[in-house]
């Protein structure tokens, strides 16, 4: 399993900038991310090199953020994987709230990152149905 930084921002000018710059200062590379956004706030998620220095950093830097549990899944790079994937989990009754694509910096490999109500299911689910989870 891995954490994943949830950064919840206002939606002005330059806020991705003030976010990559408070990681960047500490030395903090962003591996994989999703931004929703609304017209006044927006939500920030990412997987980071070092979770819990990053938020520390973005709380300095006046920022409201936590940790939350996700699932990291390799997938081979192929047509029909993620969907075979997301089949699994539909046939096991699990809701995906949310995912996002990562890579293995080693491998080169795929990693989506799964969020869902209850992540222990998510991860028992996925590891019977002979995936590898990150």
């Amino acid at each position: 399993m891995m954490q994943q930084v949830s950064v919840f921002a206002e939606n002005q000018r330059g806020m991705m900038e003030k976010i990559t710059g408070v990681l960047r200062s500490e030395d903090i590379n962003i591996l994989g991310s999703v931004t929703n956004d609304s017209a006044e706030y927006g939500i920030v998620r990412m997987v980071v090199s070092n979770p819990a220095a990053a938020v520390d950093a973005l709380t300095k830097a006046g920022l409201l953020c936590h940790l939350t549990e996700v699932v990291g899944v390799e997938l081979m790079d192929e047509v029909g994987n993620l969907n075979q994937l997301l089949q699994a989990l539909s046939e096991s009754n699990i809701n995906v709230n949310y995912l996002y694509l990562s890579f293995n910096r080693e491998t080169g490999m795929p990693i989506m990152v799964f969020h869902s109500e209850d992540i222990m299911e998510v991860k028992a689910c996925i590891e019977r149905k002979g995936y590898t989870v990150l």
